[in-house]
């Protein structure tokens, strides 16, 4: 057993220094000898999503859900790399799950607001993202989605608002602003202009 958590720590070291496929070697070595070892599973899983194995994750992901259906970072990184494939109506479903039994779970509202802002259901994001706010009105990355939505639902007062939020939040939020989609339509906005500046 020491030398299973010994091999686990390894395999740990390996992944938080990126090195993926060497972590995913250790973490198959852990598993040769115990096959339901959760931490080796979920891990084998993440790093796989890290070297952009969607599918091989979302595998490894359902082999641990089988013997623990209700295991919240086996879910929360399925939902991930679902995402990552855009299989998005999986990604929602596992969503809804989770948040039937924890409405307020905020990981996974954070992923369900941009699954539907992916699939142009921007209403039902901005929704999610109002609920989020209204736990923590100062996240900028939710705020800055907030004014993605409504760039998009052309609500253009409101958009300039919550923008501007999250650029107090952070002042990365201007970068971001300037070369994504959602605000191409604002690109001769004085206002828009002025915060991106």
């Amino acid at each position: 057993m020491q030398d299973l958590d010994n091999l686990l720590k390894s395999a740990n070291n390996l992944f938080f220094k990126k090195r993926f496929n060497d972590a995913i070697i250790l973490y198959d070595k852990i598993l040769e000898f115990d096959p339901l070892n959760l931490d080796a599973i979920n891990n084998k899983g993440y790093a796989l999503s890290k070297s952009k194995n969607y599918q091989n994750a979302i595998n490894c992901f359902n082999i641990g859900l089988k013997n623990n259906p209700r295991e919240k970072s086996l879910l929360i990184n399925k939902i991930s790399a679902l995402r990552k494939m855009k299989l998005f109506d999986h990604a929602l479903n596992s969503c809804n799950i989770i948040l039937k039994n924890n409405p307020d779970e905020l990981i996974i509202l954070y992923h369900k607001l941009r699954i539907l802002h992916e699939i142009r259901n921007y209403e039902e994001s901005l929704k999610i993202c109002n609920k989020i706010l209204d736990l923590y009105p100062n996240n900028g990355d939710v705020l800055f989605d907030k004014s993605s939505n409504l760039a998009y639902l052309s609500r253009t007062v409101e958009c300039i608002e919550s923008l501007n939020l999250a650029i107090i939040a952070s002042k990365k939020f201007k970068i971001k602003a300037k070369k994504s989609k959602s605000f191409q339509t604002y690109k001769k906005n004085p206002n828009f202009l002025k915060l991106v500046k």
